[in-house]
């Protein structure tokens, strides 16, 4: 029963080291994007880089609970939930571009390489873990 109850969770174990490990690039981001970031522009390279690093851990977030509840639907309700948080993201992220768009003090350059390296980074954690998890396939 021990193993059984074991490999139950291994999914949901699966997606807490997802949401933790980006977490932590996104502090990571915003560590290293906040230094070159205030050597390249300035005060308007700071805030950028932590813009970009708010904005990877909050849509990383959303991607990996997204396909975490959605797993626990019938699959007509992971394609709706999955897909709909995708159009949420993009509407979010259209309107924070729009109200970045006029800032005097913001650096568009830093904040689309924290982005970047977010999204890179996030896309290699998710690999990984898909690489090295062990789920169980087939339920008993």
């Amino acid at each position: 029963k021990q193993g059984a109850k074991l490999s139950a969770n291994s999914s949901d174990q699966l997606f807490v080291k997802a949401l933790r490990l980006g977490t932590l690039l996104a502090v990571a981001v915003a560590a290293v994007g906040t230094l070159v970031g205030y050597l390249v522009a300035g005060m308007p390279g700071v805030f950028a880089a932590l813009v970009g690093a708010t904005v990877s851990v909050i849509f990383g977030s959303m991607t990996t609970l997204s396909i975490w509840l959605g797993g626990k639907l019938p699959l007509n309700g992971f394609y709706g939930l999955v897909l709909g948080g995708w159009l949420l993201k993009i509407l979010v992220f259209a309107a924070i571009l729009f109200v970045l768009q006029g800032a005097t003090n913001f650096s568009g350059p830093v904040f689309f390489f924290a982005v970047v390296a977010s999204v890179l980074g996030n896309l290699s954690i998710d690999s990984w873990l898909v690489l090295t998890g062990k789920i169980p396939t087939v339920g008993k």
